[in-house]
């Protein structure tokens, strides 16, 4: 490259001199030999000055190159090789182009860190989609709202149908919608298209979504908390009041009445009471189902304190609880408050409607080393099985129905409120799980609890 540019310089000095040379010899006006030597001399000058002017464009190369990859040090060491004027202003000049550049390009770096920390606290998911439909970009809010689960929302017709319409210059699009996977979730939806001055359609398209699952929640709430228990609190209501009239009226002065009676209203008020208690403790557990708990519990703690308090049920019927805990049990993300909730109710089932006398087996271990099947993700299987009567299989599949029971008589005689299972199935549903019931009439049944052991849903 050097060798070159110094050819070159060489001639484009020396072929003025030697053209004019050359002419006054063919004219006559200088002789042969004067010629010849003019010319080799004129040669040697521009082969000189040629490799110095190449020397001075061969170090503004250099110093260019090392300016384009910000070698600082590099730049000064070649610039100040040069003696050109002309050629020291213009690398100056170069030099205060690029360190404007630079300046904006940082002031637009910092603004661009600004907007997206801006971005990632606001409260509300946000999606970047590209034209093809593929996801940009997402804030920490979607990232924590949806994780894994972003592709479910994705696929979703009405979502897509609202995004298409969008992109294809309809404007800003807003739709409603539900998700069911893996729990229930109402979601608002808006599409904005983000036309670029210049750029092809079809353009990129930001998703705003506003979770509406707690006001959606709270409304069936109330309607659900009212049928429900206007519907449960009839039948002890109307006895309650049976029995006030009678003891206000005949059995005024019967000792031997009130004394019948009172025990019975006793009882039909803690049944209300427990009723009211179940409905309250699932209506929080439904306003809470969307929302993944992130905080990791020892399950086996929890399991071990639960049990110890349930020792005097099990002895008051002459039943032995067995328990088994996994050392090698990992912390899970859980509410400790709604697992405890789970064990209590499986265990006050299995006290209830197991056979007197019997066992009460309760064990919790990695999922890979209990049977059934589960998913292939990580877990933990909490399992209580007992020894009773069995549920037919006509019935399992609507075990976990609110007020749903097997034996009415039996259920209520025992205590029971019909919402348990409900309230396992809806916490289990909420830490993403699975519920798996087996029963066979004359042995048994297994309540069987997967809970996953993985972290807070992961960045997208």
């Amino acid at each position: 490259m050097r060798a070159t540019l110094w050819l070159s310089a060489s001639l484009l000095i020396g072929a003025v001199p030697w053209l004019l040379l050359a002419a006054l010899a063919a004219a006559g006006r200088l002789s042969a030999p004067l010629a010849v030597a003019g010319i080799a001399l004129t040669a040697a000058a521009a082969a000189a000055l040629g490799g110095w002017w190449a020397s001075q464009i061969a170090a503004m190369q250099q110093a260019v190159r090392h300016l384009a990859t910000e070698d600082t040090e590099g730049f000064h060491r070649h610039a100040e090789r040069i003696r050109l004027p002309s050629l020291g202003h213009v690398l100056r000049s170069l030099l205060r182009i690029v360190r404007g550049f630079e300046a904006k390009l940082g002031r637009a770096e910092q603004r661009l860190q600004t907007l997206e920390a801006i971005i990632d606290l606001l409260p509300n998911p946000l999606l970047l989609l590209k034209p093809d439909g593929a996801v940009a970009r997402t804030n920490a809010a979607a990232r924590a709202a949806f994780g894994k689960d972003l592709p479910a929302l994705l696929r979703h017709p009405s979502f897509r149908a609202a995004v298409d319409r969008a992109a294809s210059g309809a404007g800003p699009q807003h739709v409603e919608l539900s998700l069911v996977v893996p729990s229930l979730r109402d979601l608002e939806v808006t599409a904005i298209p983000l036309a670029r001055e210049g750029a092809a359609p079809p353009p990129e398209v930001l998703v705003v979504l506003a979770d509406r699952t707690r006001e959606h929640a709270v409304e069936r709430m109330r309607a659900d908390f009212v049928a429900n228990a206007s519907h449960e609190l009839r039948t002890p209501l109307a006895s309650l009041i049976g029995f006030i009239e009678t003891l206000r009226g005949p059995a005024a002065d019967d000792p031997e009445a009130q004394q019948r009676f009172l025990p019975i209203m006793a009882e039909q008020a803690e049944r209300m009471n427990r009723l009211i208690d179940d409905l309250l403790q699932l209506s929080r557990v439904e306003l809470l189902e969307h929302q993944p708990p992130t905080e990791r519990v020892d399950i086996g703690q929890l399991v071990a304190r639960v049990a110890a308090g349930f020792e005097p049920r099990f002895a008051g019927r002459q039943m032995r609880l067995e328990i088994s805990v996994d050392p090698a049990t990992p912390e899970v993300p859980a509410d400790a408050e709604q697992i405890i909730q789970v064990v209590q109710n499986l265990l006050d089932n299995a006290v209830k409607y197991g056979k007197e006398g019997g066992c009460v087996r309760l064990s919790l271990a990695p999922a890979e080393a209990s049977p059934g099947s589960w998913p292939s993700k990580e877990g933990l299987v909490l399992t209580v099985a007992d020894d009773g009567p069995g549920i037919p299989r006509q019935h399992l599949p609507r075990l976990t129905e609110r007020f749903y029971r097997v034996d009415k008589g039996r259920s209520r005689q025992a205590g029971g409120t019909g919402l348990g299972l409900a309230i396992v199935k809806h916490v289990v549903n909420r830490h993403r799980g699975q519920l798996v019931i087996e029963s066979q009439e004359g042995v048994g049944s297994t309540f069987r609890v997967w809970l996953p052991q993985g972290a807070a849903p992961e960045a997208a």
